[in-house]
């Protein structure tokens, strides 16, 4: 159990770096998220000894409800319509932390990665919906959960550069059409 002061601390530091992150992106100066939460870098280092720790702790909150979402969807009438609407949360999910695809996408390899288990776990409750998809006839039958993740990356990627975002949602379902089989997709 942390100290009051302690969890106090963990807390603000939390607030900050997911507001300094939304605005400058994952390599934000941590040393800035410290003097902006009014405490100490060793402080901060304390709480989150590695930046990967420090995103773990923003994403999982995140990655939590995109797993319990994924839950919820698995039981839904429309398999395509739940993998669809999974997809377009988590690609608003990363939204939210700017600049977090690089390091996800580099901790489904790493498994000594603080944020390897949340990121894995975000893959495969994913692959549960794209199975049900493929069993039912309605996504193709060559993806896999590491495909989706991929696709999810590219999507999240696309949507974080200025330049393409009036094309994102147009972009989205082109690859949502190219993932989707059935007749009316």
């Amino acid at each position: 159990m942390m100290r009051t002061d302690a969890k106090k601390n963990y807390d603000q530091l939390l607030s900050v770096a997911r507001q300094v992150i939304a605005e400058e992106g994952a390599d934000a100066s941590l040393r800035d998220i410290a003097r902006k939460a009014g405490v100490g870098l060793g402080t901060l280092y304390r709480h989150f000894p590695t930046r990967e720790v420090l995103l773990e702790a923003l994403l999982r909150t995140g990655f939590d409800g995109l797993t319990e979402r994924a839950g919820e969807l698995e039981r839904c009438n429309d398999a395509a319509a739940a993998l669809v609407g999974w997809l377009r949360e988590a690609i608003a999910m990363t939204h939210d932390h700017k600049g977090v695809i690089a390091p996800m996408v580099a901790a489904i390899a790493d498994e000594n990665s603080a944020l390897h288990g949340a990121c894995v776990g975000l893959r495969a409750a994913g692959a549960r919906l794209l199975d049900r998809a493929q069993k039912e006839g309605l996504a193709r039958p060559d993806m896999d959960g590491n495909d989706l993740f991929a696709l999810i990356s590219a999507l999240a990627w696309l949507a974080d550069q200025p330049p393409l975002v009036p094309r994102a949602d147009h972009v989205f379902g082109i690859i949502t059409s190219a993932i989707l089989t059935g007749p009316t997709r």
